[in-house]
């Protein structure tokens, strides 16, 4: 896993566990429960195809990176509420790496 990953991992599930809602962001959010965390995630999903619309016309992709690691942030955020990591995603990217897309939509469908 990516180190960048793992260590946001570590530092989300710290938050969650011990972190003070007055002065970290992500003990705010898992605070405010599941909810909130839901709420930010589609916020942050629609900034992010709002700047890859803007992308498309004006090739700034630096919005649309900054919009997608906010959109990634949160999802992890919402991960780490759940009990769930980042490593958990990636361990089903990896199994679905050597396998067609309309192969695996196909298995989930039967």
């Amino acid at each position: 896993m990516s180190d960048v990953l793992a260590e946001l991992d570590k530092v989300l599930a710290q938050r969650k566990n011990a972190g003070d809602p007055e002065s970290s962001y992500v003990a705010k959010l898992h605070h405010k429960g599941l909810n909130k965390i839901l709420e930010k995630v589609g916020e942050e999903c629609t900034e992010t195809i709002l700047a890859a619309k803007d992308a498309q016309h004006d090739s700034d992709t630096q919005h649309l990176i900054y919009e997608t690691a906010d959109l990634w942030f949160h999802s992890l955020v919402m991960l780490s509420h759940l009990g769930l990591s980042a490593e958990d995603v990636l361990n089903e990217l990896a199994r679905r790496f050597d396998l067609s897309g309309l192969e695996e939509k196909a298995r989930r469908q039967s």
